[in-house]
């Protein structure tokens, strides 16, 4: 593998938990997003960035977005982190449009890695969101709710944690190719 960098942002602690594996098997540089600047991500051949989703955002990737010009002609490798299940790949396709633009996006290969979520340590805003999506999803018919709805509904106010170090595999088989 290259000079490889994985930089993350990460608020509750999944995304940070992730690239810590990352940068373990891949033996890269590690920085928390608000560490590093663009100068020093000019060093790295492969960067690799991963941020927590909240509200169909990503945390941190303007440092990536803003400075598309002058990274275009790495390797860049996103791994994003929210609760929903990773098994249907369409659910994240209105986030990455959102985020990158087209120019941008076809540059860049994308992961979604599940999180977790401990109801007791989110700040207020998002105890608010939470509570929001619930009332939300509570009202919706029983026909209409997805597995990612009625998961929700059963750990609501819970502390529960689906990371897993083998879903970062495909990944890092495409650093090896």
């Amino acid at each position: 593998m290259n000079n490889i960098v994985v930089v993350y942002k990460s608020k509750y602690g999944s995304t940070k938990r992730y690239a810590q594996w990352i940068a373990e098997e891949t033996k890269a540089d590690s920085f928390e997003s608000s560490e590093i600047e663009i100068k020093k991500l000019m060093e790295y051949d492969t960067i690799i960035y991963g941020g927590g989703l909240y509200a169909s955002g990503i945390g941190g990737i303007s440092i990536l977005t803003k400075n598309f010009e002058a990274l275009k002609d790495k390797k860049i490798i996103v791994f994003t982190v929210g609760l929903a299940s990773t098994d249907r790949k369409e659910v994240f396709v209105p986030i990455i449009e959102k985020n990158f633009p087209k120019e941008i996006r076809d540059n860049i290969s994308f992961y979604h890695l599940r999180g977790g979520i401990d109801y007791k340590k989110l700040g207020i805003i998002d105890k608010t969101m939470m509570a929001m999506l619930k009332i939300i999803i509570s009202k919706k018919n029983s026909n209409e709710l997805t597995d990612d709805d009625r998961e929700l509904l059963v750990t609501y106010g819970a502390k529960v944690d689906f990371t897993d170090k083998n879903t970062i595999t495909p990944l890092l088989l495409e650093l090896q190719n």
